[in-house]
């Protein structure tokens, strides 16, 4: 007897954001699944997916972000369950991945817990993981299956082009984030700079930028970063660009954590306009009017269309998502 296979998406989200998860679905045109998620008095979470998903291909949508270590916690836990009930194919899909600054040994002692995350993930039963603008490139190795490493720049860049004006210098507020500024120059034929910073070995966070390399002086700058967390690196790089003449400062990252203090921070600093997206949840509380939040939802429903028809991903980035 023969038979025809057929293939059926399912979309789960966890609690960590399930608003873009409802968005994914809305562009897929598909229903998001009911994952019955649930804490025992304890603080124990359970998972129980609301119908059968054997021999369906999966895709769990969870950033890692609010209770960090919860959200990566229920992330497995769903994982698992899938696994259990016979999933075909478990996607791991984590918008902001978790953990992904600590992806090498700066000194002695320390963890690669990047690494860790990729293996708790595997063992809990992801046949794939997919993220968008890891903090480096280097951390699609640490899964020994296919990772999906996204880029928000498509919709950065429609934005810049719309609103941003002609005489424009794009700036890194590092030295470890000039490849992907000058990416961002080349495409808006933008002149590039980048600041120099050295951060205090204190352990307090503080950061001391102290020279700009690039002609700024009397031009509209825009910093350029994969996320913003107390907005250390970013207040400390505008405030320098308009200390050397810079007419006005933007900054646009993929991921605004805006962990305390970053906030008071943006309020004080020399930034006008925050253009992030929402990979991770941008609290009431955490709300300024110079902030601007970009959707991703379409760039993941179009990746996972794709993964789940067997089609090319980099074709949708013109092959630049692969760094």
């Amino acid at each position: 007897m023969e038979t025809t296979p057929t293939k059926r998406l399912k979309l789960y989200s966890g609690r960590s954001h399930p608003s873009l998860a409802r968005e994914i679905a809305g562009h897929l045109k598909v229903d998001l699944g009911e994952a019955n998620l649930r804490e025992f008095p304890n603080g124990e979470l359970h998972c129980r997916f609301g119908e059968n998903i054997r021999g369906a291909d999966v895709f769990i949508i969870q950033s890692h972000c609010g209770v960090l270590n919860t959200s990566i916690m229920e992330n497995l836990i769903m994982i698992d369950a899938a696994k259990r009930a016979s999933a075909k194919r478990i996607t791991a899909v984590c918008p902001y991945y978790g953990y992904s600054r600590q992806d090498r040994k700066a000194s002695g002692r320390e963890p690669i817990t990047a690494k860790l995350v990729a293996d708790v993930l595997a063992t809990a039963g992801a046949d794939r993981i997919m993220s968008v603008d890891l903090h480096s490139g280097q951390i699609q190795g640490f899964f020994d299956g296919p990772v999906d490493h996204l880029t928000a720049m498509p919709v950065l860049l429609e934005y810049l082009r719309q609103n941003a004006p002609d005489d424009l210098v794009i700036v890194a507020p590092d030295a470890g984030r000039a490849k992907v500024a000058d990416r961002y120059a080349q495409r808006l034929n933008a002149d590039l700079a980048i600041v120099q910073k050295r951060r205090d070995k204190t352990g307090s966070g503080a950061v001391d930028a102290f020279e700009v390399v690039g002609e700024i002086d009397g031009r509209h700058c825009v910093l350029i970063d994969d996320m913003i967390d107390t907005a250390g690196t970013i207040v400390a790089a505008a405030d320098l660009l308009t200390k050397r003449g810079a007419t006005d400062v933007w900054a646009a990252a993929t991921h605004c954590l805006l962990s305390d203090p970053a906030t008071d921070r943006l309020k004080n600093s020399s930034i006008t306009r925050l253009i992030g997206t929402n990979t991770v949840p941008l609290p009431s509380e955490r709300e300024l009017p110079i902030i601007e939040v970009l959707s991703v939802a379409g760039i993941l429903a179009d990746v996972i269309d794709a993964v789940f028809e067997d089609k090319s991903v980099s074709e949708i980035f013109d092959g630049e998502n692969q760094s």
